[in-house]
This record gives C-alpha cells, sequence and structure tokens, in this order.
C-alpha cells in the first residue's frame, strides 16, 4: 500500500524492520505507529544468505565488531510472517511496504501486494538492483547514504532510464547513530536544487527526533525514522529509534508546523482584520475645529485607529480647509475636508 502520500503534507514513516522478530512484537509496533500519527510502518526483507558473506562484519557504534551474517540472521523475516504484518498495518489504515536486499526479496514483496520498495543506502549505487526494482513500476523511496552527488545522479538515470519517474530521494548518513555534526542537512537541499522535478526526504538515524523536525523545516517531503517500543530492548536499531513518546512529538511537531508554514502569500491574515482596523494609525485632530478653518501642520497628529486617512497622506492635509465643526482627536476622513 502506497494510499497515504500526499503532496500537501510530509510523509511519514516508522521504520520497524529489525525492531521485532514476532507477530506479537510487530503489532505492538503498529498498534504504537498507528497512535503516534504515523503515515506508513516499514520493514526489512533480507534473507543473510543473499544480503552478507560470511567475511561481512559491522563495526559501528550501535554494533560493536560482529558477523553481519550472523545478525541478519538472527532478524530474518518469513513471508509469513511478512504477510501477517503487512495485513494488520493496513488494518489499521497505514502504507506499509519494504527494503528488499535481493531481487528474491523483490519477489516475495510484490506477492504481498506491497505498493512501493524502499532502497537502503547499501544498494544506491547496486546498479542492476536498481534496474529490477524500477521494472516493477512501483514507487520507489532511494536513500542515499554514502553517495557523492555524481552516483546519485546515475542511480537516477537509471532508475528512470527503466521508464519509472515514480521516485523519492532520501539524504541519509549512514552511521548507526548518526550525530549531529555529521548530519548535514544542507546536502538534503542540495539533492533538492539537483533533481527539481522529484520529492526529496530525509532518513533519520540520529537520536532524537530534532532532525527529523528541521528536515521538514528545510522542506522534505518524506521522513523516515525508526520505531521502538523499548529504545533499552536488545537489537542494534532500538537505541537510535523513536519511542512513541518522541514519535509522537515529531508527527504534532511537523502538522503544526504545516499549518505554521501557510501559504506564503503576504497578506493581512483573517486574525487581523479587527486589528488591522484598531491598532494601524490614521491622521486625527489636535484640536477642536470650526467649518472653513484652514488645517496647519500644528493641527494634525498621527494616532491610532486606523480607519481614517492614512499617515502617507499628512503632507497632503496640511493646508486643507475643514467642511464641518470637527472635535479634538476626530478620525480625519477625505469627506471632512473641502
Amino acid at each position: 500500500m502506497f494510499n497515504n502520500y500526499r503532496k500537501d503534507r510530509c510523509y511519514i514513516i516508522a521504520e520497524i524492520g529489525g525492531n521485532f522478530t514476532t507477530f506479537e512484537q510487530a503489532v505492538n509496533l503498529i498498534d504504537a505507529a498507528h497512535g503516534c500519527g504515523v503515515d506508513a510502518v516499514k520493514l526489512q526483507t533480507y534473507r543473510a544468505d543473499t544480503i552478507a558473506s560470511m567475511k561481512a562484519l559491522f563495526n559501528m557504534e550501535n554494533t560493536g565488531v560482529v558477523s553481519q551474517y550472523d545478525l541478519f540472521k538472527k532478524y530474518e523475516v518469513d513471508e509469513a510472517l511478512h504477510q501477517q504484518v503487512f495485513r494488520y498495518a493496513e488494518s489499521k489504515g497505514l502504507d506499509w511496504f519494504s527494503t528488499p536486499s535481493h531481487e528474491t526479496d523483490v519477489v516475495l514483496l510484490e506477492k504481498c501486494g506491497v505498493g512501493a520498495h524502499k532502497i537502503g543506502s547499501d544498494d544506491a549505487v547496486n546498479l542492476p538492483f536498481l534496474r529490477y526494482v524500477a521494472r516493477t513500476g512501483k514507487p520507489m523511496l532511494l536513500s542515499t547514504g554514502m553517495c557523492t552527488l555524481e552516483e546519485v545522479r546515475e542511480s537516477v538515470d537509471t532508475i528512470l532510464g527503466e521508464g519509472n519517474e515514480k521516485l523519492i530521494l532520501l539524504h541519509a548518513i549512514t552511521s548507526y547513530p548518526t550525530h549531529p555534526e555529521h548530519v548535514n542537512l544542507s546536502a538534503m537541499q542540495t539533492l533538492m536544487q539537483a533533481f527539481p522535478q522529484l520529492d526529496i526526504g530525509y532518513s533519520d538515524h540520529t537520536l532524537s527526533p530534532i532532525a527529523s523536525l528541521c528536515a521538514v523545516a528545510m522542506g522534505a517531503r518524506v521522513i523516515e525514522k525508526h520505531f521502538t517500543c523499548d529504545k533499552k530492548a536488545a537489537g542494534p536499531d532500538h537505541m537510535l529509534s523513536a519511542d512513541p513518546v518522541e514519535m509522537k512529538w515529531l508527527v504534532e511537531a511537523v502538522r503544526t508546523f504545516e499549518v505554521i508554514r501557510g501559504s506564503g502569500i503576504k497578506h493581512p491574515a483573517e486574525s487581523e482584520k479587527v486589528t488591522r482596523r484598531n491598532n494601524r494609525k490614521s491622521v486625527v485632530l489636535n484640536r477642536s475645529v470650526k467649518a472653513g478653518e484652514r488645517l496647519t501642520e500644528q493641527d494634525i497628529a498621527v494616532k491610532r485607529p486606523g480607519y481614517g486617512i492614512g499617515p502617507k497622506y499628512f503632507d497632503q492635509i496640511v493646508g486643507r480647509t475643514v467642511a464641518a465643526d470637527l472635535e479634538k482627536d476626530a478620525v480625519l476622513a477625505w469627506t471632512d475636508l473641502a
């Protein structure tokens, strides 16, 4: 499913892949994510045998030095569990999709009826795989961690070259966790400038939701954030995942920002109509005057309220005669002048 994606607001994805191994755990995560107001949940679809060789090692802050094969083997999700999790997410009105890591993963996801494919940064320059996924015709979300701009261009050209224009790029930093000095959200805006025809977002691996909110304020159309019910649970992704309190804060902050951002048209707000009349200033009389008197500069002043002759006409009023008797502090209108 990919039904909740809209052009008029940011699309928020709760990444739950790697944070569950049972249906019950997935249900808890989906229920919590739904309660936070996210648009989608995302899994990771891989088999240890096709994603990593026995020689591949992780050496990251969240894993230490461990065998990639062994870690992936521990968190594999079989087809039956994929189907269960996807159907449950759909019952909650959430979009659901996954990150495949091999052609056989794509086959599994297509069998499940997936509505989109997320490409991880590890496959961002895997051009044969990008071609394969692009040929499904499904929307693709491509993370660009570890990439140069030239590499991103080549990957984009590869996907578009297969006739698939339903492409979203995600700025990402493939460090787990990512610390603030490495986030480089300006690079996300570089992607916006380089690919103006594409929606651009941010895949967040930091330890708080602040970077995601900043990304939205800088124009991100999509936010992907790992999600957990317990940041201290066993597993490499829990520590860099948002918990329900953080995710709810992020969703509410993003939706509030979208209201605050407004249309961009500079005009008086609806709420300013009364204050525009009462709090602006007009030309008023400094003293009472009789009909036929000629006004001097000392006879008039600029004061609130704002429903009379505007201050910019002050000099044009000097020397004019009044058409009727007027009291001190009268707010002058053009009909008051002869």
